[in-house]
């Protein structure tokens, strides 16, 4: 009986269904001093943000961008982004609000996209990015950082041990 059971956990049979192998969240920020506009953009999947917010990967009760969308869903998720997520420019904390949502993909490979845009007048000294969505919830969890400031690219990689990264213009 007792290697039955050690079998059956082996194999899986009584384990929760994994929602994506890949422990990643992707940001994008872009600024133009010529448009004076910052523009965020955060790829989330949609199954960790679940298990972030209700405590379920495969929780509809929250239905991002859909026609049932919950009143509550863009209060609880800026609630938990403003714990693991901020933009401070020129040493000055942005008030990030959602400017757009989308979803992508499909099944458990389903991205939440979630969008913020800032008006900010020349010249941008400093860039500091605090990423770490989801770090709470898994300990190999990455998230990615394509910054492009006029013109000019950084690629970054944040997680649960580099968290906040600075950049000095």
């Amino acid at each position: 009986m007792l290697r039955l059971l050690f079998l059956l956990f082996a194999f899986g049979v009584f384990a929760r269904p994994v929602p994506h192998p890949l422990r990643l969240s992707l940001c994008e920020i872009d600024y133009s001093s010529k448009s004076q506009m910052l523009t965020v953009s955060l790829k989330l999947f949609l199954t960790d943000v679940n298990e972030a917010l209700a405590f379920d990967p495969y929780s509809t009760e929250l239905a991002f961008c859909q026609p049932n969308e919950s009143p509550e869903a863009n209060g609880l998720l800026m609630d938990y982004l403003k714990q693991y997520f901020y933009l401070q420019l020129n040493e000055k904390k942005l008030d990030l609000k959602i400017a757009g949502k989308r979803l992508s993909g499909e099944g458990d490979n389903t991205a939440l996209w979630v969008y913020f845009r800032h008006q900010l007048a020349p010249p941008l000294a400093t860039l500091e990015i605090k990423n770490a969505v989801f770090t709470d919830l898994f300990f190999d969890q990455n998230n990615i950082v394509y910054i492009k400031v006029n013109g000019i690219d950084k690629s970054l990689m944040l997680n649960k041990k580099t968290q906040i990264y600075k950049l000095v213009y």
